[in-house]
């Protein structure tokens, strides 16, 4: 009795936050998964019938896990070397880069899909520099691989946020050490190195894969609905004069919510076998 009574102040101060999280977390959540299934003649699967069975729905949701995979994994991996050139630099320049990292994460939504169609659109500057010097013939930015490129600059600066903290925790002690022992840089990275950081590795590329996959401002911006992505197709579908339809915006929104979750439980899962591969 004591115990709680000392720490109920403490639980106090949690209550503004419960309450946000309650508000705009989880009563949407709620609201999402009950009209999910709900339809015209009460409740049923209707709207999960109908998005397996139109391939139109099933072409968003493979291009947006496509696209969210390949931007997730380049922009670990040009994260990830830039977080080993960071936990290597010292004085002002590594203030420098961790203080522009820190801008660039928020540059996103309207205002880059706008300096991406200036850099490189149709007449983009870079477009045309690199036609000139016979470098690209042509170049579509509303293409897949354009949206790739845009999907991996705004993960790149995250991923570094995210990442930087695990690889400056490596001790050069660690390193040296192994030197001693007769190991190389590869079998370093290869024993050391990366089961260190294998955590933080796959902790990183599940906040990247939901960063990407629940994109929606900058995609929306560039491509408009001419490309079918999950987050455009739940758009039109509370948005639009003629086909309103919150109800299977709601399943297909639960759906990317399931994806998110299973990405989650994958992660998870590699993480305990890794754990129980070193214990043996």
């Amino acid at each position: 009795m004591k115990g709680l009574r000392s720490a109920s102040p403490a639980l106090l101060w949690l209550l503004p936050f419960v309450v946000v999280f309650t508000a705009f977390q989880l009563a949407p959540l709620a609201w999402v998964a009950i009209s999910a299934f709900r339809v015209d003649e009460g409740w049923g699967l209707g709207h999960f019938h109908e998005i397996a069975a139109s391939p139109f729905f099933r072409q968003a949701i493979g291009r947006s896990l496509e696209i969210s995979l390949i931007s997730s994994l380049l922009g670990l991996a040009i994260a990830g070397l830039t977080c080993h050139s960071l936990a290597h630099t010292r004085g002002p320049l590594r203030r420098w880069m961790v203080a522009f990292t820190n801008m660039t994460s928020n540059f996103a939504g309207v205002p880059l899909a706008f300096a991406f169609i200036i850099l490189m659109g149709a007449n983009g500057v870079l477009t045309l520099a690199l036609q000139r010097l016979g470098i690209i013939e042509d170049f579509n930015l509303y293409s897949k691989a354009g949206l790739i490129i845009i999907y991996t600059w705004f993960q790149i600066p995250l991923g570094v946020l995210l990442l930087f903290p695990a690889l400056a925790g490596l001790r050069t002690e660690w390193q040296e050490a192994a030197s001693l022992l007769g190991a190389g840089r590869l079998a370093y990275w290869r024993h050391i190195g990366l089961p260190v950081l294998w955590p933080a590795l796959l902790g990183t590329l599940t906040i990247l894969i939901a960063n990407a996959m629940g994109a929606y401002a900058t995609v929306y911006a560039l491509v408009n609905t001419s490309y079918n992505l999950m987050t455009i197709r739940i758009a039109n579908l509370v948005s639009g004069d003629l086909f309103l339809q919150p109800n299977l915006a709601s399943a297909l929104a639960l759906i990317l919510v399931l994806l998110l979750a299973m990405v989650t439980l994958i992660q998870q899962w590699l993480l305990r076998r890794s754990y129980h591969v070193a214990e043996r």
